[in-house]
C-alpha cells in the first residue's frame, strides 16, 4: 500500500518505525527515549529500534528505562562492530516493519509531543512522489535555527519556509518510505561517515522520487553553535566521499569542481597540514579506477537544476 493512500487513515497503527543509532551517547539516549514516551499518537509507532554501535560506555541505564516501559515498543539491538552511521542505519532498518522510517541522531529530542502524527502526515501526494522528508534542526542550548543541517544551500531564501522541494536530505532527522528506499537499494554501506545522504538522495531522485523539507517537525540537536571541530581523518572523508558522489552521479565538471573546491576548504581547515591534504589527494586519484559511474538521468538534472540543487562542490 501506498504511503500516502495509508495516511488517509490517520487511526491505522504501526504506521512508523523510529530508527536511532547510538554510540557512547548513553544519557542522550536516555534522554531521547524519554522524548520518544511523552509523544502523542503512539499508536503509530511500529516499534523503536535503538542500535548500538558497539559502545564502550554503559547502556544499563537505557537498557533499565527500556525494561521499565513494555507499553513502548523499543526494540534495542548490539551491533556486531562499530559499522558507522550509513552502514549502521542499513543494519537497523532490517529490524523495521512499519512503512514509514524515521531516522533521528541519538543526541537530539523532540521539540514538540504532535511530532509523529506529523510525520506521517508530511507524505502527502505528489506529482512526484515523496521518498524522503528532511525535518527542522534546532540547537538544544538557544533553538535557534541549526543552518549547517539545514537541507538547502540558500539558508536565507528558504529558512521561513514551511515546507519546500529540495536535492538532499540530513540525517540528523528524517523521515523515508521504506519502498523507496528498498527501491534504491538503501542507505550506502561503504560510507563510514560523511556525505552518505548526497549518495542516497541522488539514487531517490532518479528513481523519480522526490526530497522535501517540513518545519512541522522539529528536533533539538544538542550540538555546540560553535559546531563541532572535526577530527583531521574525518575533514579528509568528507572531502573523498563528497567527490565520489560527484564522480558517481554527476557531469563529469562538477566532479573536478568538487575535488578542487574541497581541496581548498579541507587545507585551509586542517590549518595546511599537509599530511592530511596529501592522503586526501591520493585517494582521490584512485576514485576513477573504483568507482563506477552511474549518472542521474535528464529528469533527475531537471529535478535538481528545479530545486536550485548546488551542485559544484
Amino acid at each position: 500500500m501506498q504511503v500516502a493512500t495509508k495516511l488517509q487513515h490517520m487511526a491505522v497503527p504501526g504506521l512508523l518505525s523510529i530508527v536511532i543509532i547510538t554510540y557512547n551517547r548513553h544519557h542522550d539516549m536516555l534522554e531521547l527515549c524519554k522524548s520518544i514516551a511523552e509523544q502523542q499518537n503512539k499508536e503509530l509507532l511500529q516499534e523503536v529500534i535503538i542500535l548500538n554501535n558497539c559502545s564502550t560506555t554503559s547502556y544499563d541505564e537505557v537498557t533499565s528505562y527500556i525494561e521499565q516501559h513494555p507499553e513502548i515498543p523499543f526494540v534495542y539491538k548490539i551491533a556486531p562492530g562499530n559499522l558507522g552511521v550509513s552502514k549502521g542505519r542499513q543494519y537497523a532498518i532490517q529490524f523495521a516493519t512499519a512503512p514509514i522510517l524515521f531516522l533521528i541522531d541519538d543526541d537530539t529530542v523532540f521539540e514538540h509531543t504532535q511530532s509523529l502524527q506529523r510525520i506521517c502526515s508530511s507524505f502527502v501526494e505528489q506529482p512526484r512522489p515523496i521518498a524522503i522528508v528532511s525535518f527542522l534542526v534546532r540547537y538544544y542550548s538557544n533553538h535557534q535555527v541549526q543552518q549547517n543541517v539545514f537541507p538547502h544551500k540558500q539558508f536565507e531564501k528558504h529558512q521561513d519556509l514551511e515546507r519546500f522541494p529540495t536535492s538532499y536530505f540530513v540525517g540528523c532527522a528524517h523521515a523515508v518510505s521504506a519502498d523507496a528506499l528498498k527501491a534504491c537499494g538503501g542507505y550506502p554501506t561503504d560510507f563510514f561517515y560523511g556525505m552518505e545522504e548526497y549518495d542516497l538522495s541522488y539514487r531517490i531522485l532518479n528513481k523519480g522520487y522526490s526530497i522535501w523539507y517540513e518545519s512541522g517537525v522539529t528536533v533539538l540537536h544538542k550540538e555546540s553553535p560553535q559546531g563541532r571541530r572535526p577530527r583531521l581523518e574525518i575533514l579528509r572523508q568528507m572531502w573523498v566521499n563528497k567527490s565520489m558522489v560527484a564522480w558517481r552521479y554527476l557531469p563529469k565538471q562538477y566532479f573536478f569542481s568538487t575535488v578542487i573546491l574541497w581541496s581548498c576548504f579541507c587545507l585551509v581547515k586542517s590549518k595546511f597540514n599537509l599530511k592530511i591534504w596529501l592522503q586526501g589527494w591520493t585517494m582521490i586519484w584512485q576514485i576513477p579506477d573504483t568507482q563506477k559511474r552511474t549518472p542521474v538521468s535528464k529528469d533527475t538534472r531537471q529535478y535538481l537544476e528545479e530545486v536550485n540543487a548546488r551542485l559544484w562542490y
